[in-house]
Formats: C-alpha cells, structure tokens, sequence
C-alpha cells in the first residue's frame, strides 16, 4: 500500500490518528511537525518566530519529499503542508494517499482553545477562522476526505480510514 499522508487544520488530531492508523496498518508513523522541531532544534513556534514562515515552509518542503521516498508510512502533515502546490504534487508524484481529517470548525476551535502559544499562525479565534476558511479549499483537493466527529476517537478514525482506503483505486 501506499503512504498516506493525513491533512487538515491544526487540532485536527493528524498526530493522534496517524499513530493509531499506522499501528493499525503495521506502518511507521512520521510527524513532519515533530522531524522539523528535531531539524531546528527548537519548537515550530521558535522556528516561526526566530527564523520566520519562509524558511520553515522551505524546509517543510524538504522533510516533505524525505517522507515521500519512504516506504509504508502513514505521514502527519503540519496544518499548512498541503496548502503547498509543490507538496501535492510530491504526494501525488509518490503513488502517496491524501486523506483530509474534516474537523468542523467548531470543534476544532475547542480543541484549540488555550492553545495559542505553541501553534504559531493561530492568533486569536477570528484570525484562526480566516485561516481554516483559506486553507479548507486545499485540504478538500485530497485523495479522500473523512468527517470526523468530536465524539470519536483516533482509533474509531483509523477504523473508517482503512475502510475508506478500500475503496480508492490503485491502493492496495
């Protein structure tokens, strides 16, 4: 089976999911969050701050095309990777699935409440909703799109996930 790339808005739970799908699957789990923290030496908040957006989006694209040449891992995207045109294509150009986790905006917004100081293009909660509203177009151009709700959990996500796999031609 291919990778599988998971994308959506912070909050999402790319992380918490990816682990337990990955488990599931018998994959690695790779964070690109956490691969860039380890990269920088410093949380993705001090990379913004001390090295600003450009570098860390170039750099997102480098650790991107690393997780691309991989084999049978399921990859957790940081919330703006797959707004990158350049990084679609490295998923798509690596027999990679997309799989955009669609949180409402509500949910996500109470999940992320407090939260502000380690998710850089955060702000406040008009600033955020700006920014899932511009991002939401690009996250629905993935390979499948799963609506997750506040009451499951990761593990009853990763369950529909490999449902949905499934049914998507060419993976197996």
């Amino acid at each position: 089976m291919s990778n599988i790339f998971l994308v959506g808005f912070m909050g999402a739970g790319k992380t918490s999911v990816g682990q337990a799908l990955a488990k599931r699957l018998g994959y690695q789990f790779l964070d690109l969050d956490e691969c860039l923290g380890a990269r920088f030496g410093m949380s993705i908040s001090e990379v913004f701050r001390d090295h600003g957006e450009d570098v860390f989006r170039e750099a997102e694209a480098e650790e991107m095309h690393r997780a691309a040449d991989l084999d049978r891992c399921v990859v957790a995207t940081g919330g703006g990777a797959f707004c990158s045109e350049t990084n679609r294509l490295v998923i798509a150009g690596s027999g990679g699935v997309s799989v955009f986790l669609d949180v409402p905006w509500e949910v996500l917004r109470s999940r992320l409440r407090g939260a502000t100081s380690d998710r850089p293009m955060f702000g406040d909660t008009a600033s955020a909703r700006g920014l899932f509203d511009r991002r939401l177009p690009h996250y629905r151009q993935a390979t499948l799109t799963v609506p997750v709700t506040e009451e499951e959990n990761p593990e009853e996500t990763a369950t529909r996930i490999v449902a949905a796999l499934r049914e998507v031609p060419c993976v197996s």
